[in-house]
């Protein structure tokens, strides 16, 4: 266990990914798995909510709202039954935590996802799960296997009283159904695309019931909480931006991996835990949460990794999908390529992301291509403008972030891009910039 100025690194949901068959239900009983059920089952199941909401357990799926306060939205008069909804549709280029989650402890997803559906009042719960990764599909679908075998799940639980059914049902393979009511459409056998909102979820969701959809760390995170208190979990983090949350780490550090540890902590602290940028480079740029948050830079090492330390420096926490990259990396090809993938992944239901992502690929490939003019990037930042919140959902959005932070970060290198008719990072295309450095701005 390494140590940093915010105290030891916190495994908690990853307790036991280092044990041998750590996805195993005796490995995680072995270590208090299914306790936290006799606790919740002898408390009211608004006494749960309320414990959640104490615990200051914010959604981990990048938005970050409350997810006690979510489960209190549920209308319990409304005579329809109610549903849980876990998204594990994990798609956002960069974010990896949620997979490796569901394949090193798939028991303390399942476990959160009957402590969660019990506080709603849901006697079905739907673990929506991206349907290209099979083999985490079959590991949770084997989890679930041994909780009902276990008694865990199924009829008169523990003894409780409380009937559940758990569904793990595989996506169709599309970016978009990480939105939450395209996960809905798609989970209802239709085409994924976004809704309209209102109702929302709470009041109409799954089969126009009452539900509750969220993220899988969100729900994995319930189970510690019920078991060791509220307090305990509010103890770590900052102020506004409680408890732990592993922060995936990658691209060119040494050490690449998954690092469990209390909100709050800076890249700088966990560059340290793994080993530091790649021997003889140095940090050039960085995604807080993923390629749909405006990227950061050098300057921001020491940003504390929370809601609001990340949000102060114009950029979002997200998914804590840590995308590092050193000086060797053209950061216009970089945005290019994740631009690409919106383009690609858009569903088409909205003009302004439809049509726009297409535009801003034309027109990032003519500046990586060395080709136009100054006023081509304003130009481009007035398209990023008339997309941003006038998409239908967030994934327009989403795709305007790397371009427009980029630009503010570095202007110079795309400015270079056209002075030397290429990237400057290319020296088959572009010697004349051959030892020069592309620094931000």
């Amino acid at each position: 266990m390494t140590e940093s100025t915010h105290g030891a690194l916190t495994p908690v949901l990853t307790d036991t990914w280092d044990a041998e068959q750590g996805w195993k239900l005796d490995t995680y009983a072995a270590k208090g798995g299914y306790d936290a059920l006799d606790t919740a089952f002898a408390m009211r199941p608004d006494d749960v909510i309320t414990a959640v909401k104490d615990s200051g357990l914010r959604g981990r799926g990048g938005a970050g709202f409350p997810t006690g306060m979510k489960w209190s939205f549920i209308p319990q008069d409304n005579p329809k039954p109610k549903y849980l909804v876990v998204n594990a549709d994990e798609s956002e280029p960069g974010t990896c935590k949620d997979i490796p989650l569901m394949m090193g402890n798939p028991h303390v997803l399942v476990e959160g996802v009957i402590i969660s559906s019990y506080a709603i009042r849901a006697n079905k719960a739907f673990i929506y799960i991206r349907g290209e990764v099979v083999h985490v599909i079959r590991r949770v679908q084997a989890a679930v296997a041994e909780a009902y075998a276990a008694g865990h799940l199924g009829k008169d639980i523990h003894g409780s009283g409380y009937d559940l059914d758990v569904v793990v049902h595989a996506g169709a393979g599309a970016y978009i159904c990480g939105e939450e009511t395209a996960l809905l459409e798609g989970l209802e056998g239709r085409r994924g695309q976004p809704r309209l909102r209102p109702p929302f979820p709470a009041v109409a969701g799954l089969y126009a019931s009452p539900t509750v959809i969220n993220n899988v760390e969100s729900i994995a995170s319930v189970p510690a909480i019920i078991r060791n208190g509220a307090d305990w979990f509010a103890s770590m983090g900052t102020e506004k931006s409680k408890g732990h949350g592993i922060f995936s780490l990658s691209g060119h550090v040494e050490r690449p991996g998954q690092y469990e540890a209390p909100l709050g902590i800076t890249l700088a602290e966990l560059l340290d835990l793994a080993g530091g940028i790649r021997q003889g480079h140095q940090l050039k740029f960085w995604t807080p949460g993923g390629s749909s948050t405006p990227l950061l830079t050098a300057d921001h090492l020491d940003v504390p990794l929370d809601f609001e330390g990340v949000g102060g420096v114009g950029s979002m926490l997200g998914t804590r999908a840590l995308q590092i990259f050193d000086e060797t990396v053209c950061v216009v090809r970089a945005v290019l390529r994740w631009t690409e993938f919106y383009k690609h992944e858009s569903c088409g239901k909205c003009t302004p992301c439809r049509e726009g992502t297409w535009w801003l690929v034309q027109a990032l490939t003519r500046l990586e291509n060395g080709q136009g003019s100054e006023a081509d990037l304003d130009q481009l930042l007035d398209q990023c403008d008339n997309i941003l919140g006038r998409s239908f959902c967030a994934l327009g959005d989403g795709a305007t972030s790397p371009i427009s932070s980029s630009i503010q970060h570095f202007r110079d290198e795309y400015l270079a891009h056209l002075s030397h008719g290429g990237c400057p990072f290319d020296p088959a295309r572009s010697t004349a910039w051959a030892g020069q450095e592309v620094t931000a701005s």
